[in-house]
């Protein structure tokens, strides 16, 4: 005679490592045991508790009895958990050897990632072989890739603004540059609020540098900019337009003496002999400005131009000395 196979018991172990998430039902509809998973779902061990009392059957309708649960045995069941756990279940059951009650074995479905997050769960909640591990595994790598990528977006991020600040900066003094200065000037017409635009530029620069060196007129052109600065305020934009010239935008100044105040405070900074290596450095600012408000339209060339037809005329009027220029065509 063949071999007769003969019927294998499963211990409750046994179930928990093939189904860690398995309900065992007593004949009148009790919990009688439940794999590990399970169990982590409820604050309180749901053991001798009624099955409905634990779980709602969603679909199919109208089963809220033992018999009825039984009478769907092999059809997949959508469950959703009570005592405010608020879990969505999918299941299936199947009667167990005779007539002890009923085995289901449940999943979480769809809201599988959201179980996981929630109740702290690991691969090791679920059976070896369940694809479910095998989606933790692509979720974990999904999450990996994406926070790599946000890293290296903010890197890029911080790149470009640091290549942005960079091509805006003058590499010597660390003011604004002439692009930085143009830009600068289009957005105070554009305000359409009123502003002051004020032209430097040092006198004797070109005897520093033939006397004491470029290394001296390095220095001398970082403490002008350092002067500047102290003058300004922080919404004012100071530049180094290149050599020894510098450009200013005053935003909200419409005041010709107000302007004429500071151009003042910052000839006499400059003015003051500036020391390196021992030795004196003597240079001075002469000065042209404009105002936006003299110009029925500002318009930025014009502005330029005529704040350096001032500054010329400062010069002409013997050095170290503030004029400010009526645009071209008005009295």
């Amino acid at each position: 005679m063949g071999n007769v196979a003969k019927p294998v018991s499963i211990g409750a172990g046994g179930l928990d490592l093939l189904m860690p998430m398995h309900l065992r039902l007593d004949a009148q509809g009790a919990v009688a045991g439940c794999g590990p998973t399970l169990r982590k779902l409820f604050p309180d061990s749901p053991l001798r508790r009624g099955f409905f009392d634990l779980f709602e059957v969603r679909r199919p309708a109208g089963v809220a009895t033992l018999a009825a649960l039984a009478a769907r045995t092999g059809t997949r069941l959508h469950l959703a958990t009570r005592d405010g756990v608020n879990v969505s279940l999918r299941g299936i059951a199947t009667p167990m050897h005779e007539g002890r009650g009923l085995l289901l074995n449940l999943s979480f479905g769809i809201s599988v990632l959201d179980a996981v997050r929630r109740h702290g769960l690991t691969d090791g909640d679920f059976a070896a072989t369940d694809l479910t591990v095998e989606l933790l595994y692509l979720v974990e790598a999904k999450t990996a890739v994406t926070e790599e990528l946000h890293r290296l977006n903010r890197r890029l991020e911080e790149a470009r603004r640091a290549a942005e600040e960079e091509a805006l900066t003058d590499t010597l003094t660390g003011l604004r540059n002439r692009r930085a200065l143009d830009q600068a000037l289009d957005a105070a017409i554009s305000a359409r609020q009123p502003f002051g635009l004020m032209h430097l530029d040092l006198d004797f620069f070109k005897q520093v540098n033939d006397t004491l060196g470029h290394p001296a007129g390095d220095h001398v052109l970082r403490t002008v900019a350092h002067i500047l600065t102290q003058e300004t305020r922080s919404g004012d934009t100071v530049a180094r337009i290149g050599g020894d010239e510098f450009m200013m935008i005053f935003p909200g100044v419409a005041d010709a003496a107000r302007l004429q105040k500071v151009a003042q405070r910052m000839i006499a900074g400059v003015a003051k002999p500036i020391p390196f290596e021992g030795r004196p450095c003597r240079v001075s600012a002469s000065i042209g400005m404009t105002l936006s408000e003299l110009y029925d339209r500002p318009e930025r060339e014009r502005m330029l131009a005529d704040s350096d037809a001032a500054l010329y005329s400062a010069k002409r009027a013997g050095r170290g000395v503030a004029v400010m220029r009526q645009p071209r065509g008005q009295s």
